[in-house]
């Protein structure tokens, strides 16, 4: 371990930035599972674009009624309601014009993220508006992150990992025949829409740290990494939240030695280069197993 490196631990507020990056890989990654399995990337993306113009709202809010604009609970109700208002969008528009799922999620995405960027554009020009910073929540901010927010992200953390042991049967038969799990009586949109709130949960935990555009990035990654390498749902849940520590500790260790470099990129750079790593080396290592020739 360099000297760099070692002094970096030696920080208490490094450390809390480092675990915080850490828990939310390995949260991300789990969940992120889930979203590649069941083909719905793109709706974590139109969630992740969605909660911008829900932050600025909430943002506006608060200033309009004496506040800050930038208290952590109006920040997080805000990313949430913009989060749920994506994801109805997106089925609204199926319902509406019987496009497909991705032209949909694609139109959602680009149509609120825009509103979002144009909100904020115009509250920057409201006396008390620039000053609200909200703009860092775009690509994250990890050197502000405190203890608190690791205690969140832990909490997201652990009730994925609890909903997932306990609804694992469930989940995989959503994830891999969703036909066959309506048919047995399995509560195939309750199971949906815990999915999209695991990955909600994920995308708002992690705005401070990697921004609300590259978390999306952060809960696809991982599991994409995971895929070549595994034969069960677990397994893949359990490679992808390991690569997810993986890519965001070396990530954040990396910008650490980069004066004045953002950690959400260097993150989303680390977890693209396990993935590369990933597809170059599984196949070789598949070939080796069953003897056939690389």
């Amino acid at each position: 371990m360099s000297t760099a490196t070692t002094g970096l631990l030696a920080d208490p507020h490094a450390r809390t930035v480092l675990a915080t990056t850490a828990t939310l890989g390995a949260s991300c990654g789990l969940a992120g599972t889930l979203l590649v399995l069941r083909r719905r990337a793109l709706l974590g993306d139109a969630a992740g674009h969605a909660t911008l113009p829900g932050i600025v709202g909430a943002g506006a809010l608060s200033l309009a009624v004496g506040g800050s604009g930038r208290e952590p609970w109006v920040l997080v109700v805000g990313a949430v309601l913009g989060a749920v208002a994506g994801i109805a969008v997106v089925h609204w528009i199926r319902r509406a014009t019987r496009l497909p799922a991705d032209a949909a999620m694609a139109i959602a995405l680009g149509s609120l993220f825009g509103l979002g960027t144009a909100m904020l554009s115009a509250l920057q020009q409201v006396e008390g508006g620039h000053g609200a910073g909200l703009e860092s929540l775009v690509t994250g901010d990890a050197a502000t992150l405190v203890r608190a927010d690791l205690w969140t992200t832990a909490a997201v953390a652990v009730a994925c990992i609890a909903l997932t042991s306990w609804l694992m049967d469930d989940l995989r038969a959503l994830a891999f025949d969703e036909d066959f799990s309506r048919s047995v009586g399995r509560p195939a949109g309750w199971l949906d829409a815990l999915v999209s709130a695991m990955a909600i949960a994920n995308i708002v935990a992690g705005m401070r740290a990697v921004g609300l555009v590259l978390s999306v990035a952060l809960l696809v990654i991982p599991a994409a990494a995971a895929r070549p390498w595994c034969r069960t749902m677990g397994g893949m849940m359990v490679v992808a939240a390991l690569l997810g520590a993986a890519g965001a500790v070396a990530g954040t260790l990396a910008s650490a030695a980069v004066a004045d470099a953002p950690t959400g990129p260097f993150i989303v750079l680390s977890c693209g280069g396990l993935l590369a790593a990933s597809l170059a080396i599984a196949p070789r290592v598949r070939d080796a197993r069953t003897g056939a020739a690389a």
